[in-house]
């Protein structure tokens, strides 16, 4: 591998910029090579103020022009998740490290068909962007879980709450867009895949536009036979907020609430919410692309692979279902491919 990566990152929406920029001043051994957006002229402006780096309407163009004179060797993939599957299949093909944002895919079915493309390779080359497991918070709680200091894990409560939401976000996205990240945490924290989803439907807001009914409460159980529930509310309007807490045998943590400065001042006294992802888990997200950067100069990935983005997409589709039908939805996944598997792992059940 080279000295640094160079990277083309496709999609300059407001993902993908936030890499660009995060890749361009705060990351090392990489640089950002080439901005690819079918808005060519959204492309052109995120590479305006990087020297060296190009602007181009497809991956194909990009992938042409590096056939030439080298100029790609890895891809950050921040596109709308529906358009996933052609570029981590078109990325594949040239044997690039590949960090993908979530979704890996919208469906198990497209999803399944990265994995066995990728194991066709092989070698892990995906690296799929599930940021919470590089915050510092969940990080500490996974040592916690995993270190047994307080017992065993018994339950978590989780909370994922919206100030509101986009044209367009339908009801099936609370589940595929946002708890989405629910799912990857929980089997992070527990190192189990998930067995069930259930989702209930209460009182709704009136904020949510028609067709969304919001909040809803997911209930989710794991291998050995952890308890988890979503508080998934994404017009909530104070802000963003993602919360949990851990309860053990010996004790209870809570992770994610309010920090910050807490003021008083003028007769009141409080703090601030985060408005969005962004600053909730900024860092994070700069840990995460720092760890994909640094594992990829060694031919690897540092974080959740193509399998886990497949395991959360099958997650979603129990969720889905069993938002329509209220009713108990087994997470049924196939045997997990030899390839990822770590070393000593012991093989029990069908997706440990």
């Amino acid at each position: 591998m080279a000295e640094n990566l160079r990277v083309a990152v496709i999609g300059a929406g407001r993902m993908g910029a936030d890499h660009i920029q995060r890749l361009h001043t705060r990351v090392h051994g990489a640089e950002v090579a080439a901005v690819i957006d079918v808005d060519l002229d959204r492309a052109k402006a995120a590479v305006a103020d990087i020297p060296g780096a190009r602007a181009f309407a497809t991956p194909g163009e990009a992938y042409a022009a590096s056939a030439a004179d080298g100029g790609i060797n890895a891809v950050v993939i921040a596109t709308p998740g529906f358009l996933h599957e052609e570029a981590l299949l078109e990325a594949l093909a040239l044997d690039i490290p590949i960090l993908c944002e979530k979704p890996l895919t919208p469906d198990a079915e497209s999803a399944w068909r990265i994995v066995e493309a990728e194991q066709r390779l092989g070698r892990k080359r995906i690296q799929v962007g599930f940021m919470r497991r590089f915050d510092a918070e969940y990080a500490r709680l996974g040592g916690l879980i995993r270190s047994r200091d307080l017992g065993e894990l018994l339950l978590l409560h989780c909370r994922h709450r919206n100030p509101d939401t986009p044209a367009g976000f339908t009801n099936e996205m609370l589940i595929n867009d946002s708890v989405v990240h629910e799912f990857d945490v929980i089997r992070y924290l527990t190192g189990e895949e998930i067995t069930s989803v259930q989702v209930r439907l209460g009182k709704a807001t009136s904020k949510a536009p028609s067709g969304q009914h919001d909040p809803q409460h997911v209930l989710i159980e794991t291998e050995s036979g952890v308890l988890a529930d979503v508080e998934i509310f994404v017009n909530a309007q104070f802000g963003y907020e993602v919360a949990t807490q851990a309860a053990f045998e010996d004790g209870i943590v809570d992770i994610g609430g309010d920090g910050g400065p807490y003021v008083r001042r003028a007769g009141r006294w409080g703090g601030e919410v985060t408005p969005s992802f962004i600053e909730r888990f900024g860092a994070a997200y700069d840990v995460e692309v720092q760890a994909w950067v640094d594992a990829a100069l060694r031919g690897e990935i540092g974080g959740p692979s193509a399998w886990d983005g497949y395991a959360t997409a099958a997650c979603c589709e129990a969720g889905v279902e069993a938002q329509k039908s209220g009713e108990k939805v087994a997470v049924v996944l196939p045997e997990k491919p030899e390839l990822y598997w770590s070393s000593g792992t012991a093989r029990k059940g069908a997706g440990r």
